[in-house]
């Protein structure tokens, strides 16, 4: 670059709003915006100039999908996923509406009465405000799933996140065509929409396609739905959004984004064409988002949003102890493991966790393995039976049992303790899968006896995140918040962008053009 005040091609690039032009000449090449002086006056000298690149603006409301926001009402396609047990809390939900974006309540492992006074706070406080909650698949306990969507129908709660689900259950049904009617113009409306979470490619066939009209029958025969209802429901898909789940925190299949994404925009197009759907079915990515350069790569892509999670867990507003927060700072890329998961453990579920500073994967293993290969908990060597009680539990099995009884009673889920009475193999089940629940819980709280029980669910993302971040004001946790680490991702995609529409018309860059590190919020707005 040459000139008398030459603006660095770096800083020409943050310049997101504003397109960039090069321009040779015989003194080189030139970098310019249409406001700078070189760009009015160098046409005007007797010189041969020629445009050889151009760089529109790429501003971050342009990211993603206009339909996709347009129907959810938001300025940035970027979701702060659900995280279970109300991590991600209501001040995350807050703070995600207020600038523009939407988050989804942890509703998953919360007691109806939290999720109603969540409810409560957010649709009081956030009112017409972008925001919804999770519905996680309750595979053990299908009263709870439909318990939780009647308090969704109850406060009209406008939006869910679908969550591990398998197949469709009558309260998934239930909630999206509760109250589907046709207007005056003839249109279908679908007061409940769902934004489903999937990795795998028969579950997206089913969330792409009308509800099951066994389910739907069972709904009209049990009068939780109209005649109308029921018929007009044949012609909206369950789902008109779904986020691509690739390698992530929690219940995931490792799927890599580079393969997935293309796989479910495939299929959309698929189903867009046979069932000729009057709004348009889209498509997010979710699972390693972490950084600039991964942001940019899903929207390049064609994702119509992009989905956060684990690197949202050590964010000030999460719902988790400052401890666990510190260790998710420290975690590497490959401080990440799979272990059995709490609500599917019988079928060898499993979900991605840290495994940095806890032993919780390597004993969540154990137990798992002794349940496979043994009918009873007195099967079990002595040996084992006492590493189990003494470091695991901290109790004996029979009161790790009493505890495990006394929480399915508080449930109202009487059947799970008649049925483990009568199954010694069932009664080992429900007393491992506690300690499992009960160790995300101690995460949460900071119980600091129970540290090496942690169970922090989180993905590879967290290492990306952490050495991006490293050296700028976001590597310790109490700078970290949601909303700023969303800005930025968003602002350092929209550079990656454009300087790779540079590359492509065979412009070489210095080294340095294209790498952004994390800005305040405020020194990001004066680019915008």
């Amino acid at each position: 670059m040459s000139g008398e005040h030459p603006i660095p091609l770096k800083k020409l690039l943050m310049q997101v709003n504003k397109s960039i032009f090069v321009i040779q000449n015989d003194d080189g090449l030139h970098f310019v915006t249409k406001d700078n002086d070189f760009f009015i006056n160098a046409f005007k000298e007797n010189t041969l100039h020629r445009i050889k690149a151009f760089v529109p603006a790429v501003r971050l409301e342009n990211l993603g999908d206009e339909k996709f926001k347009k129907r959810h009402s938001l300025k940035y396609p970027y979701i702060a996923g659900a995280m279970a047990n109300g991590i991600t809390s209501a001040t995350m939900v807050k703070t995600m509406a207020e600038n523009g974006m939407i988050g989804f309540l942890g509703a998953g492992g919360l007691s109806l009465e939290k999720i109603e006074k969540n409810i409560i706070e957010l649709t009081n406080t956030l009112k017409d405000k972008p925001f919804g909650f999770n519905l996680i698949h309750s595979l053990g306990d299908p009263a709870h799933e439909m318990a939780t969507v009647d308090l969704y129908l109850k406060y009209k709660i406008k939006l869910i996140s679908a969550a591990a689900f398998m197949r469709m259950t009558p309260a998934l049904v239930y909630y999206r065509i509760k109250g589907i009617y046709k207007n005056d113009k003839g249109h279908i409306v679908t007061p409940n929409h769902i934004i489903a979470k999937v990795s795998r490619i028969e579950i997206a066939r089913q969330f792409f396609s009308p509800p099951p009209e066994k389910l739907v029958n069972i709904l009209l025969e049990k009068d939780l739905i109209t005649n109308q209802e029921a018929k007009l429901s044949q012609y909206i898909p369950m789902a008109q959004d779904l986020t691509a789940e690739a390698d992530s925190g929690g219940h995931t299949d490792n799927r890599p984004a580079l393969a997935l994404l293309p796989t479910m925009m495939a299929l959309k197009n698929e189903f867009m064409e046979t069932y000729n759907y009057k709004e348009p079915l889209c498509v997010g990515l979710a699972g390693g988002i972490a950084t600039p350069q991964s942001a940019a790569a899903a929207f390049s892509m064609g994702a119509a949003y992009i989905l956060t999670g684990s690197i949202n867990q050590s964010c000030v507003e999460a719902g988790i102890c400052e401890d666990v927060k510190k260790m998710l700072c420290q975690a590497e890329q490959a401080d990440v493991t799979m272990a059995p998961a709490a609500d599917m453990f019988e079928i060898g579920a499993k979900v991605q966790v840290l495994k940095r500073g806890t032993m919780f994967p390597v004993r969540a293993d154990k137990l798992y393995k002794f349940y496979k290969s043994h009918n009873s908990f007195d099967e079990i060597d002595e040996k084992s039976k006492q590493e189990i009680q003494d470091k695991f539990l901290q109790a004996t099995f029979e009161e790790a049992w009493d505890s495990t009884k006394d929480f399915f009673h508080k449930t109202g889920n009487i059947k799970e303790i008649k049925r483990a009475q009568n199954d010694p193999k069932h009664k080992m089940a429900l007393v491992f899968r506690s300690y499992l629940g009960l160790s995300s819980k101690w995460a949460i709280q900071g119980i600091p006896q129970r540290k090496m029980d942690y169970q922090i669910w989180c993905g590879p993302a967290i290492g990306a995140f952490n050495q991006w971040v490293k050296g700028s004001f976001l590597e310790a946790h109490e700078n970290r918040k949601t909303d700023e680490i969303a800005l930025n991702l968003m602002f350092g995609a929209c550079i990656c962008i454009r300087a790779s529409i540079l590359r492509t018309q065979g412009i070489e860059l210095p080294m340095d053009a294209s790498l952004f590190k994390p800005l305040g919020k405020k020194e990001i707005s004066t680019f915008l």
